[in-house]
């Protein structure tokens, strides 16, 4: 790699770091009036615009005048938040931080700010996404626009905060929007105060790490008839999942392989000189899979994000009180988490796709190969796929030779064609639907 891909990559993050502290030490009119100081002093380069030195010295003053105030102000607070377990993607999160007041003088005129720890990629994965966005652009094929920074967490509102009364407290609300899902991690609490100009901040920061995992976004699924019905599952819901078993016995049957010997009804093997075992009613109930497909090309792919975000509209919307469902997909390694019948629930699962990312380690056989290990205990699948090409159909095609009926969701980029062929479902056209990244709420209306 060379040298000036390097070189860009540490002045973008040191712009980045300059930019979020004058956000922190200025207020909204200081950095107008440094916006000002940059426009004059370049006019102030033509010698004939005698107004702009006459301009450009003004505002010069009143921003040395606003420092000549900045200090370390003799206050001392204690800062206590108090942050809710979880978040969503793009949802406003809401909280309250108490501030108290440790003097004995009144503290008025703070402004309260959020000290968050930033991503910070390293050079390859940083690379690799201005790589990718402008393999988009030079497409014919997809008409792209070109995103903000992937890699900032979220954005705070500085909030006014409260006069605090000696030894009382004060609180502040503030609002923290959540850009992306994962661990949205504090570092502390800034208590900032203006100079009598409102132009510079003396900030004192309290530390208070503090955690909140924000969860995929999730869109309202219409009333939906998944393919699949009840399907005999060997050794009943005990073998099939660990999730324990019913006591309501149903009747006895001859003995089976892999039927738990506990079950064995041990009179009537010693009447009738064979093994016969005792059936329970749950060995038949509804499995479903729901296969999320990451192997996105793009490490910060649109389409795979919506395509997390349409997995976990489906997890909190399919009933797992009465049947199971199996959330299937690859990162470092396979992953099988089964959520229904007393058996985990759709929130461990909603956190487990708060922290899924796109696999670039394995090829697409190793999704195959963890479906098809599983294919045989499941009702049906819903496959929610971030391509439509030969490997995927070949995977579509192989659950419907083995009787197990397929929902197709494939989740493109904006702009890119979505008249595409089902493929093996050309005679269920039904179970296959393209959604486009962007629009994806109301295509996932239009399955009902």
């Amino acid at each position: 790699m060379g040298a000036i891909p390097k070189t860009l990559y540490r002045v973008h993050f040191r712009l980045l770091d300059l930019l979020g502290w004058g956000q922190r030490r200025f207020t909204g009119t200081g950095l107008a009036l440094l916006a000002g100081l940059f426009v004059v002093g370049l006019a102030g380069l033509d010698p004939d615009l005698s107004a702009s030195y006459q301009a450009f010295s003004v505002l010069l003053c009143l921003l040395l005048v606003a420092l000549c105030f900045t200090g370390a102000f003799p206050a001392s607070f204690k800062v206590r938040r108090q942050l809710p377990a979880f978040g969503t993607a793009g949802c406003p999160i809401k909280y309250r931080v108490v501030v108290r007041n440790l003097t004995a003088k009144k503290q008025e005129g703070l402004t309260l700010l959020e000290s968050l720890v930033e991503a910070r990629p390293g050079f390859q994965e940083w690379w690799a996404f201005q790589v990718a966005e402008q393999r988009l652009l030079r497409s014919f094929r997809v008409s792209h626009r070109r995103r903000g920074d992937p890699f900032k967490t979220a954005t705070v509102k500085p909030v006014a905060l409260p006069s605090a009364l000696p030894h009382q407290e004060t609180e502040a609300q503030v609002e923290v929007t959540p850009l992306r899902r994962g661990v949205l991690r504090f570092t502390g609490v800034v208590l900032a105060r203006p100079d009598p100009l409102g132009l510079v901040r003396t900030c004192q920061i309290h530390p208070l790490a503090q955690s909140i995992l924000v969860l995929p976004k999730r869109y309202a699924l219409p009333a939906i008839a998944l393919p699949g019905t009840m399907k005999y599952q060997q050794g009943g819901v005990a073998l099939a999942a660990s999730v324990g078993q019913s006591d309501e016995f149903v009747a006895l049957r001859d003995y089976r392989n892999g039927d738990p010997y506990r079950h064995i009804h041990w009179r009537s093997w010693a009447k009738a000189g064979k093994p016969v075992v005792k059936e329970f009613e749950d060995e038949f109930f509804v499995r479903h899979g729901l296969v999320l497909d990451t192997f996105a090309d793009h490490p910060h792919s649109e389409a795979f994000e919506e395509a997390v975000s349409v997995a976990a509209s489906f997890v909190c919307t399919i009933q797992t009180q009465e049947s199971l469902l199996d959330l299937l997909f690859v990162g470092p390694h396979s992953y099988c988490f089964t959520a229904g019948r007393g058996l985990g629930h759709a929130e461990q699962m909603l956190e487990l796709l708060a922290s899924v990312r796109t696999c670039h380690d394995h090829p697409f056989r190793a999704l195959e190969h963890l479906v098809l290990t599983h294919v045989g205990s499941l009702s049906g699948c819903i496959c929610v796929l971030v391509a439509w090409e030969a490997e995927r159909q070949r995977l579509v095609e192989k659950l419907l030779r083995l009787g197990v009926p397929a929902l197709v969701l494939v989740i493109v980029e904006p702009g890119a064609e979505t008249a595409l062929d089902p493929g093996p479902l050309r005679d269920k056209a039904e179970w296959f639907h393209v959604l486009e990244a962007g629009k994806v709420e109301e295509g996932l209306r239009r399955l009902g």
